[in-house]
């Protein structure tokens, strides 16, 4: 699983004209379910999200994590994160899981966010969505959930 964790103090989704989703300081996350991907990706990047420090303590430095900041999270499931742009300019996204796969991976990551006790909106799976966001910093950053599989360079 990949996703793009973006620090906003405020962000929301609509579908059709409407506010499905909408939260004010704390992250969008962009995820993307890839086949083979298991509850185990799932629950590593909530742990992971949950567990990142990037918000500001009393000090400015980045020192909080989101509970302990205040913030929520508004979740968009995005298979575009597995396009594959080798071969020409139209990206191929072979890669990226089955809807029904996919869907019930990004619906369990977002039960396990909310589980660990963080407010969570989300997007509507598969529809064409309008995503507005403020970043904030800006702090973006990558996880895949591959990468704790690595071993670390020293």
């Amino acid at each position: 699983m990949r996703a793009v964790v973006q620090r906003v103090s405020e962000a929301k989704v609509v579908v059709e004209g409407q506010i499905v989703g909408q939260i004010g300081a704390g992250f969008l996350v962009l995820l993307g379910v890839r086949r083979g991907d298991t509850l185990e990706d799932a629950a590593y990047l909530a742990r992971k999200i949950a567990g990142l420090r990037v918000f500001p303590d009393g000090q400015g430095k980045m020192n909080l994590g989101l509970a302990e900041a205040g913030g929520e999270v508004l979740a968009v499931s995005q298979f575009t994160l597995y396009a594959d742009t080798r071969k020409g300019n139209r990206p191929g996204f072979s890669e990226a899981a089955s809807p029904d796969e996919g869907k019930r991976l990004y619906e369990r990551f977002c039960d396990l966010l909310a589980e660990q006790g963080l407010h969570v909106e989300t997007g509507v799976f598969q529809a064409d969505m309008k995503v507005h966001l403020v970043n904030d910093g800006p702090v973006t950053i990558l996880l895949d959930s591959s990468e704790r599989l690595r071993p670390t360079r020293g």
